[in-house]
């Protein structure tokens, strides 16, 4: 199963991993950072979390050859403050989808293959992609695909979703790419690719990314030991703004206390940014693996 961890080598590098560490992988996939992780630690030990069972049994696997000093949690990562208890040295978001995830068409992530409109990253959970496109109102399904989607025939797009699920409903994934197609025509949709926007935004709805996203990374850096670091790769601007701006907000003084001779301890800045501006990927990674193009990678510190 071929699985190409984005940035690795800088994610590893920047983590400063301690042989007696403790870290989190928020986001196990297939476990192409955490086998680094493991690899580099003696008594320390390695917390996951992963949604997707599938990805889990292959990553356990992978891990268990390398030490057994890990624990895996079925669990989104937005639930990881009742999972981790104690400080630790080092937490991963690597917020991409792993390629096995992509590739294979009964998932539903695929625009390129036809399969079930699924996205589920946790199989156990009720909502589809299915409820999303064929239950959701036609505002509801604009907002969607506007917000998350960032695409400017929202409308257009959502109004041909419900014209056609008014005869039948809409089942498959290809099914869905030629609504798209059809709703914004053949010359737009070769030259700006809507049905990517379209496919993200419902993933993004259906398993609550950045929902996720905003909840967590707060808490994430008070899990952290003074002169821990959280690297988080992002790979749209949505995710991406909302890490800028929650990095930002921490490793500043609040507005109210700036110019003050002493700030109280509570409201001194928790983190300081390890990179002002985001790491991007080396133009040799770009060439290995194209799906690193939009890769970011942001890192802070507690202090």
């Amino acid at each position: 199963m071929k699985h190409y961890s984005v940035m690795l080598k800088e994610v590893i590098d920047n983590l400063n991993i301690k042989e007696d560490g403790v870290y989190v992988d928020a986001t196990l996939g297939y476990a192409g950072h955490s086998q680094e992780i493991l690899k580099r630690m003696k008594r320390g030990f390695l917390f996951a979390f992963d949604a997707d069972e599938l990805a889990m049994e292959h990553s356990a696997k992978a891990l268990s050859e390398i030490s057994s000093n890990f624990k895996i949690f079925h669990a989104n990562f937005r639930e990881m403050p009742k999972y981790i208890t104690k400080k630790v040295d080092g937490i991963i978001f690597d917020l991409g989808f792993s390629s096995p995830q992509i590739d294979e068409a009964n998932r539903g992530f695929s625009f390129m293959k036809d399969g079930p409109l699924d996205m589920r990253m946790n199989l156990e959970q009720k909502l589809t992609a299915s409820d999303v496109v064929n239950n959701y109102s036609l505002n509801e399904l604009v907002k969607i695909f506007f917000e998350y989607g960032e695409e400017k025939n929202s409308r257009l797009i959502a109004k041909k979703i419900v014209n056609v699920r008014q005869q039948k409903n809409i089942t498959s994934t290809l099914e869905l790419v030629k609504i798209i197609e059809s709703a914004v025509g053949a010359k737009y949709f070769n030259l700006h690719h809507p049905e990517r926007k379209i496919f993200q935004a419902i993933r993004i709805e259906v398993n609550q990314e950045l929902e996720s996203l905003k909840e967590v990374l707060p808490q994430a850096i008070d899990l952290l030991n003074k002169g821990g670091r959280i690297c988080v790769i992002t790979f749209h601007s949505l995710e991406d703004r909302i890490v800028k701006q929650i990095f930002k907000k921490y490793s500043e003084v609040d507005e109210i206390f700036k110019g003050m001779p002493q700030i109280p301890q509570d409201y001194q800045p928790k983190i300081k940014l390890i990179n002002k501006k985001p790491l991007l990927p080396t133009s040799q990674e770009l060439q290995e693996n194209s799906r690193s193009k939009s890769a970011k990678l942001r890192i802070i510190e507690r202090v």
